[in-house]
């Protein structure tokens, strides 16, 4: 059962309406949005703290639509976080667009069991680093190398914002 009451844009302060404008006005749209306005998933909380929750919804945009990781190399990531910490919103809210880039029930499956995929040589790097990063919070020299600096930066940034939202959603019931 959820720990936080969706509020209504109209119930907002000024502050948290800012916020939820923001929100839902930019690339995410109405998809985070319930049948009585309020937010869903990690947006909701981010609304208790909007000095906090803006920065860090900015974040997750920077990752999500300015990141010079493919599209399906993010998917892939972000679904590997979403399994390893349970976070079943993530898991439903990404299973979907990673299916549009071509992601097979096969796949899922697999990235569900941490076992090999058939991927092209930049995302089974992806998804080595990934699987590396949740599972022991380090990588080795080998692992350090499969990635160039800049895609292991925004990479780790991923994983870290993820691992974040999948904490934030677990605590409050989201």
């Amino acid at each position: 059962m959820a720990r936080l009451r969706r509020t209504p844009p109209h119930d907002l302060d000024p502050e948290a309406r800012a916020l939820y404008e923001k929100i839902t006005s930019g690339p995410r749209g109405k998809f985070m949005v319930d049948s009585e306005g309020g937010l869903t998933g990690p947006f909701n909380a981010m609304l208790l703290s909007p000095s906090v929750g803006d920065p860090l919804q900015e974040l997750g945009a920077a990752i999500r639509y300015r990141s010079s990781l493919t599209d399906r190399a993010r998917e892939l990531a972000i679904l590997v976080v979403a399994h390893h910490h349970e976070s079943a919103f993530e898991q439903a809210a990404h299973e979907p667009i990673a299916r549009d880039l071509g992601f097979t029930d096969d796949q899922f499956q697999a990235l569900r069991d941490g076992t090999p995929l058939d991927l092209p040589a930049e995302e089974a790097a992806v998804l080595a680093v990934t699987r590396a990063l949740v599972a022991k919070g380090d990588l080795d020299e080998a692992e350090y190398a499969l990635l160039g600096e800049r895609a292991l930066f925004e990479l780790t940034t991923l994983v870290g914002y993820y691992t974040t939202l999948a904490l934030q959603l677990r605590v409050f019931r989201a």
